[in-house]
């Protein structure tokens, strides 16, 4: 079985720590291949950037067609709904499958980033997922490329955004809101008193479960 990752940043490191963190989710169940989008930014920070991506994203179906399951990596999920109409199996996309998670049991639930200008596109595919509970999106101050790029003062800033999540918006689980925040969402993990969500492993976890039913009908 084999499931495509979708990078619709440009960064190839991004894709490979990407890939890693799939890869131990996936286990022996899949293995997981990595693509990065031909065109586009390093780290998408905003709607024009996300738009760039979903079109880069899209122009990478060709490449996608001998997998059995993708899933597009990166917040928002650009190029999805393409993805979606190009590919003849199931294509999942982090934000959809961590929110999913995040939601389980009716739980209320906010995102945390480092990209305040896709506060409203975040919010808009909790609408289109149909999250009445969704609490909102709680950022990180700062350049978010200078901040993605440093490891320590990155978990600290989410860190601290998390605790705002919690303390003011009343969030009983959060999302980590990116692809390349999968590293930083790991780490955290044990630090939060709510289930912090990797939207990475939340993914696979859905594709292999899509996959599994797709078997089954």
């Amino acid at each position: 079985m084999k499931i495509a990752l979708v990078n619709p940043n440009t960064s190839m490191e991004f894709t490979l720590r990407m890939v890693a963190i799939a890869a131990r989710e996936a286990g022996t169940r899949a293995e997981v291949t990595g693509h990065t989008a031909r065109f586009g930014v390093p780290l998408i920070t905003d709607t024009a950037a996300l738009s760039v991506a979903a079109e880069a994203v899209a122009a990478l179906a060709p490449a996608l067609l001998e997998a059995h399951a993708a899933i597009v990596a990166a917040f928002s999920d650009p190029g999805l709904d393409a993805l979606r109409g190009a590919l003849p199996y199931p294509v999942t996309g982090i934000a959809e499958a961590g929110m999913a998670e995040a939601a389980k049991d009716g739980r209320r639930f906010a995102v945390v980033t480092t990209t305040p200008a896709l506060i409203e596109a975040i919010a808009a595919t909790a609408a289109r997922h149909g999250h009445r509970r969704f609490a909102g999106t709680w950022t990180t101050p700062g350049d978010p490329v200078a901040l993605t790029a440093n490891a320590a003062a990155l978990d600290e800033a989410l860190a601290t955004a998390i605790a705002a999540a919690i303390a003011d918006g009343g969030a009983e689980a959060v999302v980590i809101g990116g692809g390349p925040l999968a590293e930083a969402a790991r780490a955290l993990a044990s630090r939060t008193p709510v289930p912090l969500i990797e939207p990475v492993p939340a993914a696979v976890r859905l594709s292999l479960e899509r996959l599994r039913m797709r078997a089954t009908t």
